[in-house]
């Protein structure tokens, strides 16, 4: 299946970042939120990774201005009827996730792949919202979004081979790395990521080095191009909390749950998104 036209919901962290993705492969890709306040910020995110490309004499203004119009700006699913592939990017909440799930079937071609950014939760059940469950599947980008080549193409229980196919098809398509993976908590990379990040933070609670000096070691030492805090600050607390304990739940203890983070979280400061997390961010 050819991809003519994608469509992105939810503009905020990752949104933005994926629909310029699917635009700088000349695809044209519906961004949608429910509030025109974060479809504009997901615009400008957009706008502003090509312009870095201007500044830089890579790019001309003219063709910067043809790419960013292949993206049209929504806060409703008027544009979604010819649509071939959507990639759901709202918060990491089941409950939430099948709410858009149960929209998007309703609001989409019958042949459409429905897709979910999700890091952690199950495509079978957000197939379960829908009456194609066969078309369902996970499409988990990394962060950046524009920079990182990586894709978690995820099969739920019912997801078909030829959905599984056509999505890391359309991976490629967008420039993008597929791997295909069944429905494991955390996936591959982050079972992989959380199993030795999860020893830092376990490390950093247990001696009370400052956060801040173990992120400095670990980016000296190339072991990672961060820290592990300041990369939970720009990937949002509540993101990496919510797997960190779902992988706990699943694996049991080699699996380490920060406590400050849960402190943050429930005090509403996430990191870069709110403007304080393990560090301040200015806005």
């Amino acid at each position: 299946m050819f991809v003519f036209k994608a469509a992105v919901v939810g503009a905020g962290t990752m949104g933005g970042e994926i629909a310029q993705v699917i635009a700088n492969s000349d695809i044209p890709v519906v961004l949608k939120d429910v509030d025109q306040k974060f479809v504009d910020q997901g615009l400008d995110k957009a706008r502003s990774l090509w312009q870095g490309r201007v500044d830089a004499g890579k790019m001309e203004t003219a063709e910067l201005e043809r790419r960013l119009a292949l993206i049209t700006g929504t806060t409703t699913y008027d544009a979604f009827g010819d649509v071939d592939f959507v990639i759901e990017a709202v918060p990491e909440r089941m409950e939430i996730k099948q709410a858009v799930f149960s929209e998007l079937d309703e609001a989409t071609p019958g042949h459409a792949i429905l897709s979910s950014n999700t890091s952690s939760l199950s495509i079978t059940e957000m197939g379960e919202a829908t009456s194609r469950p066969d078309k369902v599947v996970g499409f988990h980008f990394f962060y950046p979004a524009s920079v990182m080549r990586l894709i978690e193409v995820i099969e739920g229980d019912d997801t078909s081979p030829e959905t599984g196919q056509a999505a890391s098809n359309f991976a490629q398509a967008i420039r993008k790395m597929p791997i295909r993976c069944g429905e494991a908590p955390g996936f591959v990379v982050n079972r992989i990521l959380n199993s030795s990040v999860s020893e830092l933070w376990r490390l950093q609670e247990e001696s009370g080095i400052e956060v801040k000096e173990l992120d400095k070691i670990v980016s000296e030492s190339k072991a990672a191009p961060m820290g592990p805090f300041f990369l939970t600050d720009l990937l949002g607390l509540d993101t990496v909390l919510h797997v960190a304990e779902h992988l706990k739940d699943s694996y049991g203890d080699r699996f380490f749950v920060h406590k400050q983070m849960q402190e943050l979280v429930a005090a509403g400061d996430l990191g870069a998104k709110t403007g304080k997390g393990f560090y301040e961010h200015g806005h």
